[in-house]
């Protein structure tokens, strides 16, 4: 069974990046979505029960694209409530140091152009392999935590249902705002510490031991 996590701040916590209606949007009906879908499919192959990354891997690798499809959206949202947050603090130590080898100055301006430049729904990922940033994007539910040995840094979602009820069709706007004021740079900073080897990385919520005992 796949949970829904509760948000880690509150629903109006992002304003004015994100709005309290599209995050109860966004959490409460996308991802609940894809968490159900996800469990139903789950309930009829319990061959394939385990942690949501190991169902997302598997579904890839066995062709399962509509298990794939909800399963890496429900991880890929996972994922991106904690690339957000209220308290802001730009990259610092080592992590700044790692962005201004892979990008100069210029990691603001080459997220948003990537993410600018994606066509469609996807993701915009920051990423680090052995300590070596990347700025990659992935197509509709598709996900860079599948990929062995890629360690996801901060994911901004580019599907309409993220930005659409603030800002329209200004995919530009949204990206440059959640930049400067909704990416969680002390979460990106684990994330590479866990890259190299120094932390643990994030991983989905699992099923409280209690919920599992009692089902």
């Amino acid at each position: 069974m796949i949970v829904l996590p509760a948000l880690p701040y509150a629903y109006d916590a992002l304003q004015p990046v994100v709005s309290e209606t599209t995050m109860r949007t966004h959490h409460d009906k996308h991802h609940a979505r894809y968490v159900e879908v996800t469990n139903q499919m789950l309930a009829d192959t319990p061959g394939e029960q385990g942690p949501l990354e190991q169902v997302v891997t598997r579904a890839w690798h066995r062709g399962a694209r509509k298990l794939f499809n909800n399963a890496a959206q429900a991880l890929n949202h996972g994922f991106f409530w904690d690339c957000m947050s209220p308290h802001l603090a730009p990259p610092s130590g080592d992590l700044a140091q790692a962005l201004g080898r892979a990008f100069g100055g210029d990691a603001r301006a080459e997220f948003i152009a990537q993410g600018l430049g994606h066509f469609g729904s996807g993701w915009v990922w920051l990423t680090a392999e052995r300590g070596v940033l990347s700025i990659v994007t992935t197509h509709d539910g598709d996900t860079v935590l599948r990929h062995e040995g890629v360690t996801p840094l901060l994911v901004c979602d580019l599907w309409e249902h993220a930005y659409y009820l603030d800002y329209r069709n200004d995919r530009g706007a949204y990206l440059s705002g959640w930049w400067d004021g909704a990416a969680n740079w002390a979460f990106a900073q684990r994330q590479y510490e866990a890259s190299l080897g120094r932390a643990e990385g994030w991983a989905y919520p699992a099923v409280p031991v209690a919920a599992t005992a009692s089902a």
